[in-house]
C-alpha cells in the first residue's frame, strides 16, 4: 500500500496511478525551487528538451533558478506545451505542489480526470525524498486508450525530470561543483 500524498482526493478513485521517487542529497529548501518554476514557459521539465521539442512544446529547461518563478497560487495555469495547461491544485512551499486538469490538445475537456503531485518530505536537514504521483480517472470508456500508451513515454520522461531535479538541487547545495550537462 503506497502511503496517501495530498492531492490523492482530487482524483478519489482512480483507473491508472503512477508513483515515482528519488533521494535527492539537498534539503526540501534546496529541491524547492525547482519544482515551483516547472512549465513550458518557465524552467521547463529537466527532462528530454529535444524528444519534447520535436512535438512543438517549446521546452528548455533551465539549470538556474530564476527569481521570477518562484511563486504559484491556487488557479494559476503552469504550461506543458504551448497550448496545453495544467491548473495549480495546491501549492504549499516547499512541500506539496498538485497540478490538475484533462490534457488533451485541441478539445474542450479530456476524456479523464487528472493530477500531476511533487510531494518533498525532508528526511534529514540535508536529505529530501521527491515523490511525484499521477492519477487518472476515465470519463470516457475510450479514455484508456489515449492514456495507457502515453505511460511509457511518461515513464522515461519522468525517470529523466526526477535525475534532472536531482542533479540541479545537489549542484546548487554545493556550488563549487561543476553544473550538470543539459541533456541532448
Amino acid at each position: 500500500m503506497q502511503r496517501e500524498l495530498t492531492g490523492d482526493e482530487l482524483v478519489s478513485d482512480p483507473d491508472l496511478t503512477s508513483t515515482r521517487a528519488i533521494t535527492i542529497r539537498a534539503g526540501a529548501d534546496d529541491v524547492w525551487p525547482w519544482i515551483v518554476q516547472l512549465g513550458q514557459d518557465r524552467g521547463g521539465f529537466y527532462s528530454y528538451d529535444a524528444l519534447e521539442n520535436l512535438v512543438g512544446c517549446n521546452i528548455h529547461s533551465a539549470n538556474a533558478v530564476n527569481p521570477d518563478w518562484q511563486h504559484l497560487d491556487v488557479g494559476d495555469s503552469v504550461k506543458l506545451a504551448p497550448e496545453v495547461a495544467l491548473t495549480v491544485a495546491v501549492a504549499e512551499a516547499p512541500r506539496t505542489l498538485v497540478l490538475q486538469g484533462g490534457v488533451l490538445p485541441g478539445a474542450a475537456t479530456a476524456p479523464y480526470a487528472f493530477t500531476w503531485a511533487f510531494d518533498l518530505t525532508p528526511m534529514s536537514t540535508t536529505t529530501t525524498r521527491l515523490i511525484v504521483r499521477e492519477r487518472y480517472a476515465y470519463t470516457k470508456w475510450w479514455a484508456r486508450l489515449i492514456v495507457e500508451p502515453v505511460t511509457v513515454v511518461s515513464f522515461f520522461m519522468s525517470h529523466r525530470m526526477l535525475r534532472g531535479i536531482r542533479d540541479r538541487a545537489e549542484h546548487r547545495s554545493r556550488p563549487s561543483e561543476v553544473p550538470p550537462a543539459t541533456d541532448l
